[in-house]
C-alpha cells in the first residue's frame, strides 16, 4: 500500500468551521500550546511527551512531513491546528486493517468536532480499496473517546483487562472497530 490514500489537496476533509488537513510548519506553536496538557497526555501512549514543548511540536511536524503515504493529519480551524488524527496501517496478514488514533485540544471538547472528524476520516479510509477494518484502543478512564468512536460508527469488540500502565495506573483497554460496509 505505497500510494497516497488522501489526495494532495488541502483541506482533505471540511466540516462546519473545521478541517482535516496536512500539517504546516506554522502549526508548531498551536500544537505545542494545546498538546502541553496533562489531561491530553493521560489518554495517549507514552511516546507522546509531557510536558510538550515547541521543540517537540517542530520535531513531530518534521517527522510526519516525511511520511509517505501520509498517515497523520491536523484537525484545524481556519487559523490554527487544534488536534491530530491519523492511522497506522497493519502489515502482513493485517495489511487491510489500520489502527486509528486522535486527540483534540481541551477547549474544543464536547462540541462534536472529534466525532465528525473520526466519522469522515474513517469513512474515507473504509470507502476505497485501502482497508477492510479500522480499530482503536481506548484506556478505560477515557469514556469521552469511547463515545466519540461509538457515535462515529465503531463497535466495542472487547476489553483487554489490565493491559495498559499509564502514569503508574493499571488500566483496561477497550478495543473498538469499524468495518468497511458489506464486510462481515
Amino acid at each position: 500500500m505505497a500510494s497516497e490514500i488522501f489526495p494532495f489537496s488541502d483541506p482533505l476533509l471540511q466540516f462546519d468551521d473545521y478541517q482535516v488537513r496536512r500539517f504546516r510548519g506554522g502549526d508548531a506553536e498551536s500544537i505545542a500550546r494545546h498538546a502541553n496538557n496533562y489531561r491530553i497526555w493521560k489518554q495517549l501512549r507514552d511516546w507522546f511527551p509531557h510536558p510538550y514543548t515547541r521543540e517537540d511540536a517542530e520535531e513531530f511536524i518534521d517527522q510526519i512531513s516525511r511520511e509517505y503515504p501520509s498517515h497523520t493529519f491536523a484537525i484545524a480551524t481556519e487559523s490554527e491546528a487544534i488536534g491530530t488524527i491519523g492511522y497506522h496501517p497493519g502489515s502482513d496478514v493485517h495489511r487491510y486493517s489500520a489502527e486509528l488514533g486522535f486527540w483534540l485540544a481541551e477547549p474544543y471538547h464536547g462540541k462534536g468536532i472529534m466525532t465528525e472528524a473520526v466519522r469522515r476520516f474513517s469513512d474515507h479510509l473504509l470507502g476505497g480499496d485501502y482497508f477492510l477494518r479500522l480499530w482503536a484502543g481506548v484506556f478505560s478512564n477515557n469514556p469521552a473517546s469511547m463515545r466519540v468512536l461509538e457515535k462515529a460508527g465503531f463497535v466495542l469488540e472487547g476489553v483487554l483487562k489490565a493491559s495498559v500502565v499509564k502514569d503508574g495506573e493499571l488500566l483496561d483497554q477497550h478495543l473498538y472497530a469499524k468495518m468497511r460496509p458489506g464486510t462481515t
